[in-house]
């Protein structure tokens, strides 16, 4: 321990080590604060006795918290009330340290209250009250001490604003121990010039800067709220908030730089789509392409009113002269009887020399109906050749082929849907029947109208007569029904409507012997009914002709006896079954592999007899080149009708005349071809 003098002593100035280790105390970074009595040069001022210090320090006023320190030994306590400054205490008390002498009591060139790096506590009846009691001056005794006679306790005070690896062995002031009522520890005037100090707390509070008004907080507390001020001087030194917003900044720029691409506007008419020369038709290097079926449009169907229509091509507002020439042509050939015509049936060598013989010319091919053929028929007349054929528009044609010239064919509206059955009257050819999905009607030529005979909101699909005087009918429905029409009834309804069990029937054809039977072809089913049976539902077949696989086209019965049955399937087979005998087992004679898959916009082949030849039927075929098939009933290929040159599209629809040597086939764009 440093013991003050009594009595007066002289002030000296510091030697140049001290000022040397005053300076060293300055926190770097830290500017220095002086008190604003002492900014003037320390050598201006006159040193001052001791009582005058006394007085000087009773005006200061105390700051800051209180701070505990130890109680002065009475070797310290002069005879005046005045002590002096605590030195740190040393590991050997027994051989007390006089002050040396080198070291006067005096005022420093710059007074600095250092911070405290070991305060030490007293007890709590010496502690001074933290009420403000008179001022006092600030004193600082500074004892060179060895550092082999530091406390080994001492620590070791390494802090950012200190240079690194200097110790900070500061005296507490004594001034501030003596007067009882005023602030323990370090006075708030070297507080408040110095700032915090540099010193680590060890459990006391001798080091620890707090901020007016923290008196009573704890060594912990105090402790906790300088490293947070520090940890918010370091994270205000990094700049994170200014940082934040410079990236915040350059990203909304960049944002706001990015523009995005414009969806195109739908176009309604867009441009045609490029297609081949090939898909477009356009003939390359004068070499003529096969004709393929035309694809429409749209199906535009015409709405026909009921009731009769008169006989007017639909290009022409009233009948003309090549009009009336062809209804009167008509009307003549159906006026000669036709009993004289030949009905035997020649055998298959001279069947297929007549087959060889029919050639198909470039005058004989003519466009008839506008949309593709569904249905055809031909007069039965010998003079003259005069075919009619029914399309998917509704369109009925009436071609004249023996007159040669443009004006011998003609176009009439009777439907409002595809025809998708024909046939000329047997026992008069002057009435041609035709059939379409809402209506039965029948052109007589010698009135010159179209009379409805059968009107229904059901589907109807085929038609048959069953009778020779073709008063009565038999007529299948799209839905599977079958009805019977009378001409004779007055009125547009049918006479019975029966459910025979079909999901769909396609055909209808009456047994050319036996005109009670009926035969009928659905989806897969063909059977034989009985129309004397007939009833409205419940109806059991007569015979099955089983075997099929997927849906049937047609079937038709033979033409003389009725002794066969010929049918095209979906499943790319011709079937010929025998029915001789109908029962309920009915034999299959042959079966014949044969491409029938027409398609979409080709109509449906439909195998049909040639009425000179009972055992023989024809059929279009899907191979190159186009052609129309003649087979056996026996499975045997006789004869393929072809011209590489004028017949270059499949012929669905196909028929015969009945006692001339004429085939006649229509194609999907609704031109005819007439094989003689």
């Amino acid at each position: 321990m440093a013991l003050s003098q009594p009595g007066p002593r002289e002030p000296e100035e510091p030697s140049p080590h001290t000022r040397q280790r005053l300076q060293g105390l300055a926190v770097p970074g830290v500017p220095r604060r002086v008190p604003a009595d002492s900014r003037s040069a320390p050598q201006e001022r006159p040193p001052l006795d001791p009582a005058d210090r006394r007085s000087a320090s009773q005006e200061l006023p105390p700051s800051g918290p209180a701070v505990p320190r130890a109680p002065p030994s009475p070797q310290e306590c002069p005879a005046e009330p005045r002590s002096a400054p605590q030195d740190f205490p040393r590991s050997e008390p027994a051989e007390p340290r006089s002050a040396p002498q080198d070291f006067p009591l005096s005022e420093p060139a710059e007074p600095r209250s250092p911070p405290q790096d070991f305060p030490q506590s007293e007890p709590a009846e010496r502690r001074p009250s933290a009420v403000p009691g008179p001022a006092r001056q600030l004193r600082v005794l500074l004892t060179p001490l060895p550092v082999a006679a530091w406390p080994r306790a001492q620590k070791r005070l390494l802090s950012p604003r200190s240079p690194a690896g200097k110790r900070l062995c500061l005296e507490p002031d004594s001034g501030s121990r003596d007067t009882p009522g005023s602030a323990a520890g370090p006075s708030s005037a070297a507080h408040d010039q110095d700032g915090p100090w540099d010193a680590d707390s060890d459990g006391s509070d001798g080091g620890d800067a707090v901020p007016d008004g923290s008196s009573h907080l704890s060594a912990y507390e105090r402790k906790r709220l300088k490293n947070i001020t520090e940890n918010a001087k370091f994270f205000a030194a990094l700049k994170l908030h200014e940082s934040a917003a410079r990236l915040n900044r350059l990203t909304t720029k960049r944002q706001s730089h990015i523009t995005k691409r414009a969806k195109p506007k739908k176009v309604e008419d867009e441009p045609a789509r490029r297609r081949s020369r090939r898909l477009l038709r356009v003939e390359p290097l004068d070499i003529p392409l096969l004709e393929t079926p035309a694809r429409p449009a749209a199906e535009e169907y015409h709405q026909v009113p009921a009731g009769p229509l008169p006989m007017v091509p639909e290009d022409q507002a009233e009948s003309s002269k090549w009009t009336e020439a062809l209804l009167s042509t008509w009307m003549r050939m159906s006026e000669l009887n036709a009993d004289n015509a030949d009905q035997s049936t020649p055998d298959i060598m001279r069947y297929q020399e007549s087959l060889s013989s029919m050639v198909l010319s470039e005058e004989n091919i003519r466009k008839v109906v506008k949309a593709r053929v569904c249905s055809m028929a031909i007069h039965p007349s010998q003079s003259t050749i005069l075919v009619a054929a029914g399309d998917k528009l509704g369109h009925v044609g009436l071609w004249n082929v023996s007159c040669g010239s443009e004006e011998g064919a003609h176009i009439f509206t009777p439907h409002s849907f595809q025809v998708s059955c024909m046939h000329f009257s047997p026992c008069n050819p002057a009435h041609l029947l035709s059939l379409s999905s809402d209506c039965l009607r029948c052109a007589d030529v010698t009135r010159a109208v179209f009379d409805e005979v059968c009107r229904s909101e059901d589907n109807f699909s085929c038609f048959d007569f069953l009778e020779e005087n073709a008063c009565t009918a038999i007529v299948s429905h799209w839905d599977g029904a079958v009805a019977v029409v009378d001409r004779r009834t007055p009125g547009v309804s049918s006479e019975l409507s029966a459910d025979i069990g079909f999901g769909r029937t396609r055909t209808v054809h009456v047994h050319p012997v036996n005109k009670q039977y009926f035969l009928a072809a659905g989806s897969v089913d063909v059977c034989v009914f009985d129309v004397r049976y007939l009833k409205a539902k419940g109806n059991k077949p007569l015979s099955s002709l089983t075997g099929h696989t997927k849906s049937v086209a047609s079937a038709y019965f033979s033409p003389a006896t009725g002794s066969r049955v010929v049918t095209v399937c979906a499943d790319d087979k011709l079937r010929v079954y025998d029915t001789t005998s109908l029962s309920s087992t009915v034999t299959l004679l042959s079966s014949i592999r044969h491409n029938n898959n027409t398609g979409r916009w080709l109509t449906r082949f439909r195998a049909i007899w040639d009425p000179k030849q009972e055992h023989c039927f024809l059929v279009g075929s899907m191979a190159q080149p186009r052609q129309i098939q003649v087979f056996q009933d026996t499975g045997n290929l006789l004869h393929s009708f072809y011209n590489m040159d004028c017949l270059t599209s499949v012929c669905s629809i196909n028929v015969v005349h009945p006692s001339q040597n004429i085939l006649v086939g229509g194609n999907s764009s609704g031109r005819l071809h007439v094989f003689k």
